[in-house]
């Protein structure tokens, strides 16, 4: 018996398994784990995922003065960003995404399965209105199937978010949600902690 070990496509950016991480969703996968140590923990590895995806967004050089006369070459964000959770797992990254850009908008989108046909369809959208000019921070703590996340790509892309300026933050993906995901949407980027 031969075990495989999985190379995820190049949009595809997996969390470091640092020490930290590995401790982190040991504690969030334990079974006993209280449902305090929970929300705290996953809150953790959501801030982490948060910080990877700011990670993505274009930079231009920037020159400050400090505190003490000296010069300081750094950088300075390019854009405007924006949140949107797919409800309601996804509301539960949004203080995340608030504890590391203050301020930040924040949309909603609604997407269950359609009871007939047995695929995803939107219920509800409220968007900021101008989200075609920013970077989408997509929000979603699971891919399973993809069906969920591909809906709700598709609605951004409605709504003119370019497919480059859409980035995927969730904490679990499972390889076949991926390789659906990235094969339907190639330029977005897709940032998970496992």
């Amino acid at each position: 018996m031969s075990s495989q070990v999985y190379t995820p496509p190049s949009q595809v950016k997996v969390l470091a398994a640092t020490s930290q991480l590995k401790g982190l969703m040991t504690i969030i996968r334990a079974k006993s784990t209280p449902r305090a140590d929970f929300i705290f923990y996953a809150d953790r590895i959501i801030r982490l995922l948060v910080e990877e995806g700011l990670n993505h967004l274009p930079v231009v050089d920037k020159a400050v003065e400090t505190p003490t006369g000296i010069d300081y070459q750094g950088l300075s964000f390019q854009g405007r960003i924006c949140g949107v959770s797919i409800m309601r797992a996804g509301e539960a990254m949004e203080q995340g995404l608030r504890e590391c850009c203050r301020s930040v908008r924040i949309g909603k989108i609604l997407i269950q399965r359609d009871e007939e046909t047995h695929l995803p369809k939107l219920f509800y959208a409220k968007l900021p209105n101008d989200i075609a000019s920013r970077y989408c921070l997509l929000l979603d703590p699971m891919l399973a199937t993809g069906g969920s996340a591909m809906k709700a790509v598709e609605v951004l892309l409605d709504n003119n978010v370019p497919e480059d300026h859409i980035i995927f933050l969730n904490l679990i993906a499972s390889p076949e949600g991926i390789a659906a995901f990235v094969e339907k949407f190639p330029k977005v980027s897709l940032i998970c902690s496992v």
